[in-house]
């Protein structure tokens, strides 16, 4: 895993996005892992989807069921219309556009960690997927 930094532009101000890959380098249905630098110098390891579509989903690496950064290594699948990825530890599953978990199958969270997964916004602009280093609004 590679630590991506937020980069800044000619005036200082930090970019909210950070190009991450290339959209080839995703295996469809397959997740990947990157671990990106926050504007503030926080680091947060994110699991990024390329989806039979080749739309692109990102979110936090961390699963907050088991407490292990594993959330790259799920089963992609869908909930009617909805992508999603289910946890290869107890195999919860969770929403890729929102992070919200749609089955906790009985179980809940670590102590500190909240029930669903911090989506990233994701943008593939020339071949290449970018990702939004300050998180959603």
């Amino acid at each position: 895993m590679t630590v991506i930094h937020a980069t800044t532009d000619t005036t200082g101000a930090v970019s909210r996005w950070t190009a991450v890959c290339r959209l080839d380098d995703l295996a469809p249905e397959r997740g990947a892992a990157a671990l990106l630098e926050r504007a503030d110098g926080s680091t947060v390891q994110v699991a990024v989807f390329r989806l039979l579509d080749d739309s692109v989903r990102a979110v936090q690496q961390l699963d907050p069921y088991s407490g292990a950064y594993v959330m790259s290594r799920g089963i992609v699948g869908s909930r009617g219309a909805e992508p999603t990825v289910a946890s290869p530890i107890f195999k919860q599953v969770f929403a890729l556009a929102t992070g919200r978990c749609l089955e906790a199958g009985g179980k809940t969270p670590k102590p500190g960690l909240g029930a669903h997964l911090e989506p990233f916004d994701v943008e593939v602009r020339g071949g290449v997927v970018h990702l939004d280093v300050a998180g959603p609004a």
